[in-house]
């Protein structure tokens, strides 16, 4: 028999209404103590009358104590329901993107709290990020190989909410070989080898799919400015659908030299050029030196990491628009996109027209996007859905 946990009075409303996380004050500690259970364990959610409402992962250190993963009481996280789960992800991924690159499994959506899967055809790249899920990690891979059987698995388990809940950090390829450390994937007509031994994440970003391809239609003979660029995600996605020029900027060195790779290997090298530095600092500088650009792709790292940060990181957001939107052409586009969770989704928007008036510029919003489907939303859980890109023309005032 399961542990139990159960709610205070009317705490289940949330639950019952298609939310997953029971917070620590919810919980009736006089009845049920979080100190009674194990991180990792699995606990039965009760409401205060003592009725079921699922089953759930536990991390009673955390103020998200616990995560449904489902509503079945009588479920278990065991080998055969990993098995279970990830085949239904994969039914899912593959009706969107049948040539086996996209994020297989995207944790509260996919029913596996604390676990995040990036498939590469044949490399899949999984990264943990609870106690719960680092207890199964044979159960995962066993899992990975009973619904694929790829010939290189990846433990990429060196992020940040790891140490959240007191795990250790490593990176550990778990069966197979890599070459070069590097996982090729196709994104939108375009090659690319992502870093997922010395990159950021499993290595790449999939979930800007969508808004690199609406972009791709829009970038022909245009000279185009992507800023934070990683490993090239956008910008050799540019050169590859026309672009007659693209610069590249980022504070790593060792990304530029990514970005140089996997334009060669779609054979745009020459169209390419690289600026290492600071983006703020490089982005002034090229204002100084009068360039001007169709199209400037501003896709920086979280800047809002935590909700205390919110206010400081709407500055950062506006700070790096606004010297973005002084390098445009009279008539350009900007692109901007934030990976914030914590950043309403009005914000960005709303920051780019005050931005325009300050400016003395017209600023007209074409289209907004999100993730792409391999990143699915729980419509309860807002923080599921975290992305945003605002694609606006930037015209002379009328």
């Amino acid at each position: 028999m399961l542990p139990v946990l159960r709610l205070k009075a009317k705490a289940e409303r949330r639950l019952k209404g298609g939310h997953l996380w029971v917070y620590s004050n919810e919980v009736d500690t006089a009845q049920t103590p979080l100190k009674s259970v194990s991180a990792g364990s699995e606990v039965i959610i009760e409401t205060s009358a003592g009725k079921a409402l699922g089953v759930a992962v536990a991390s009673p250190e955390q103020l998200i104590c616990a995560r449904l993963f489902s509503r079945d009481a009588s479920a278990r996280l065991d080998g055969s329901q990993i098995v279970h789960r990830l085949k239904i992800a994969l039914s899912s991924r593959e009706l969107w993107y049948p040539h086996g690159c996209y994020r297989w499994v995207y944790g509260d959506s996919d029913g596996l709290p604390g676990l995040v899967i990036d498939r590469f055809g044949d490399v899949v790249v999984v990264q943990i990020s609870s106690v719960a899920m680092e207890l199964r990690r044979q159960d995962i891979a066993d899992a990975i190989n009973k619904v694929v059987k790829p010939e290189c698995i990846v433990f990429k388990n060196d992020g940040k909410l790891r140490a959240v809940e007191g795990l250790p950090e490593y990176v550990d390829v778990i069966q197979g070989e890599l070459e070069d450390d590097c996982a090729p994937l196709v994104e939108n007509d375009t090659r690319f080898m992502a870093p997922v031994i010395h990159g950021q994440k499993t290595g790449w970003f999939y979930d800007h799919r969508e808004n690199r391809a609406q972009l791709n239609r829009l970038v022909k003979g245009k000279r185009v400015l992507d800023v934070f660029s990683y490993i090239g995600g956008w910008g050799v996605q540019a050169a590859n659908h026309g672009a007659a020029e693209v610069h590249c900027v980022d504070a790593s060195g060792q990304a530029l030299d990514w970005v140089e790779q996997n334009a060669a290997l779609n054979g745009v090298e020459e169209k390419m050029h690289c600026w290492e530095g600071d983006a703020f600092t490089a982005l002034k500088q090229l204002r100084d030196n009068g360039e001007r650009f169709d199209v400037v792709v501003v896709d920086p790292p979280a800047f809002i990491p935590r909700r205390k940060d919110i206010k400081a990181g709407e500055q950062a957001y506006k700070r790096i628009n606004q010297i973005a939107m002084r390098l445009l052409s009279k008539d350009g586009l900007i692109v901007s996109g934030s990976c914030s969770m914590h950043l309403a989704e009005d914000r960005l928007p709303d920051m780019l027209r005050n931005l325009g008036r300050e400016l003395d510029r017209e600023v007209l919003i074409q289209h907004v996007g999100s993730q792409g489907a391999d990143h699915p939303v729980i419509p309860a859980i807002p923080e599921t859905r975290y992305l945003k890109a605002v694609f606006a023309r930037v015209l002379p005032t009328r």
